[in-house]
């Protein structure tokens, strides 16, 4: 049985418009929280800079260092995808002073990151992502790691 288009009198689609925007509106109301924010942030922090273990070294490397290794294309890419953690920094409210930061670290990464060799090295070590996360976290009053305070009292283990 087939819908031919002149029997169609728009009732239904103006149904399904108004549930569309039903569902839009309750989307727009509920929005992403600070902390959806924080986790994506976070996890393209780990991924461009943390995300493998060099064996033998201890060091770890993320896709920012490997996509590096692309001779001139590498780190466009990867400036353009550490360009999401300033843009969510943006949306996060962070001053311009700040955001400014972050785009220098970025900057240095992709500039110094161009040089080969020595470039792929120094991805290694400096990892703007990571730094852009802290920038975002003292922002915003979180603790890098772990809590500042640990509750609970202390005991020599002879004392008991």
């Amino acid at each position: 049985m087939a819908i031919r288009a002149d029997h169609f009198d728009g009732d239904l689609e103006t149904g399904m418009n108004a549930a569309r925007g039903a569902v839009f509106d309750a989307i727009k109301t509920a929005g992403p929280t600070r902390a959806d924010a924080l986790a994506r942030v976070a996890l393209v922090a780990k991924l461009m800079d943390n995300a493998f273990l060099i064996p033998g070294l201890n060091r770890r490397v993320g896709f920012d260092a490997v996509i590096g290794l692309i001779p001139g294309v590498g780190d466009v890419v990867s400036a353009a995808l550490a360009s999401y953690i300033i843009w969510e920094a943006r949306q996060l409210g962070l001053p311009r002073w700040k955001i400014a930061r972050m785009i220098g670290n970025v900057a240095a990464d992709t500039a110094i990151g161009a040089i080969p060799f020595a470039g792929d090295v120094f991805d290694i070590f400096f990892k703007a992502n990571q730094r852009n996360l802290r920038i975002i976290h003292e922002h915003l009053g979180l603790p890098k790691r772990g809590p500042q305070q640990i509750d609970g009292t202390a005991m020599r283990v002879g004392e008991r």
